[in-house]
């Protein structure tokens, strides 16, 4: 079904790319706060990268989105996160 707001046909597979300062707890912060927004995310399927000089690491997120308000709320949540540099 296409919401009337975007293009996106819900539901479907949606890539969120997170980055943020490299420390331990960011990986668990940042499923955290995706798993709020989309329940049946399977954290098991995040990608990891740092980035060359390794201060920074970028997660790649797939959730299965079902509408555009969710992945507002989700959008707002992580940009907000003290945590985050970027989302895109």
């Amino acid at each position: 079904m296409a919401d009337s707001d975007t293009l996106l046909e819900f539901p479907c597979d949606f890539p969120l790319k997170i980055m943020g300062a490299t420390r331990d707890d960011f990986a668990q912060a940042i499923v955290a706060v995706v798993l709020k927004h989309a329940p049946d995310f399977d954290p098991a399927g995040v990608t990891m990268r740092p980035s060359k000089a390794g201060n920074y690491l970028s997660l790649t997120c797939t959730i299965r989105a079902t509408s555009k308000a969710q992945l507002d709320a989700l959008y707002r949540e992580l940009s907000s996160h003290p945590l985050v540099r970027v989302v895109l």
